[in-house]
């Protein structure tokens, strides 16, 4: 048998496994220019309590609404538009949890996410809850990537090295600090870019 390049796999959620549609449609129907929901829910001031377990996933979302409410004319519009916002559901790539599921049979998997405390209900929702040995939710820990705390809370709980994990992330600055603790790391852009990577992970286990 080859020996594994890696003994567990730390991946993204946002922008790797999932794909959140644009809100366009129901910005235009509360009256809000184009981006408004993004610029206001993702602004890092507001953001950063958020995923930092700071503030509730329902905090965040009613400090998005007070935001937005001089643009939508109303408190009450602005409150339909963050509800309109927060039901959209994103389009999961199967063949990225494919992939996942099949280093699982070989090595640990963990899902590191820079999420509220709204993230085991939506994973649970989408059956994406079991893809993954541990889920770090930086809302539960109290700090966010790209902090090194981050990746050395989710290299722990999977019981693993640095210099054994590989770090998948669509966002350059996550991968850069993943790199910089010792990790070998993906910059995610498309799921072909994954398999390539985990192709002599998956190839030593068979």
């Amino acid at each position: 048998m080859t020996t594994r390049p890696c003994d567990a796999v730390l991946c993204d959620i946002d922008g790797v496994i999932r794909h959140w549609p644009a809100a366009d449609a129901l910005e235009q129907m509360n009256g809000l220019p184009r981006g408004a929901l993004a610029a206001a829910a993702f602004a890092p001031a507001r953001l950063l309590p958020a995923v930092t377990g700071e503030i509730t996933d329902e905090q965040w979302r009613a400090a998005v609404a007070a935001d937005l409410a001089d643009t939508c004319g109303s408190h009450d519009r602005a409150r339909a538009a963050v509800q309109a916002w927060s039901d959209l559901l994103p389009a999961v790539d199967q063949e990225v949890v494919t992939l996942l599921t099949a280093v699982r049979e070989v090595a640990s998997v963990a899902l590191v996410s820079n999420a509220t405390t709204r993230l085991e209900r939506d994973l649970e929702r989408q059956g994406l809850d079991h893809v993954a040995d541990h889920v770090v939710n930086t809302a539960r820990i109290g700090c966010a990537k790209p902090d090194p705390r981050v990746y050395r809370i989710a290299a722990e709980r999977l019981g693993v090295a640095i210099d054994r994990c590989l770090f998948v992330d669509d966002t350059a600055a996550n991968v850069l600090a993943a790199r910089e603790l010792g990790m070998n790391a993906l910059h995610y852009r498309q799921v072909g870019d994954l398999r390539r990577t985990l192709s002599p992970l998956l190839r030593a286990g068979s």
